[in-house]
């Protein structure tokens, strides 16, 4: 496992969207979906390392993945 510098929210949501998953709803956080597997991204600035970590392991990504993503 490589370093994860803090991500902001809007680059995780695009790049999240780009393996097929879509905005459910907005508020202080954004709720994703691709139909069996739901995350949430805070819309914190950056997004803190291990937050997004943790999100990108429930999303079934691994970290290499989403970077090729980002």
């Amino acid at each position: 496992m490589g370093k994860l510098p803090g991500i902001n929210h809007l680059h995780a949501v695009k790049a999240f969207e780009r393996v097929g998953f879509e905005i459910i709803r907005q508020s202080g956080h954004i709720v994703m979906s691709d139909g069996r597997i739901t995350i949430v991204i805070p819309r914190n600035n950056p997004v803190n390392a291990i937050t997004m970590f943790r999100i990108i392991r429930d999303s079934g990504l691994t970290l290499e993945q989403f970077r090729k993503l980002l």
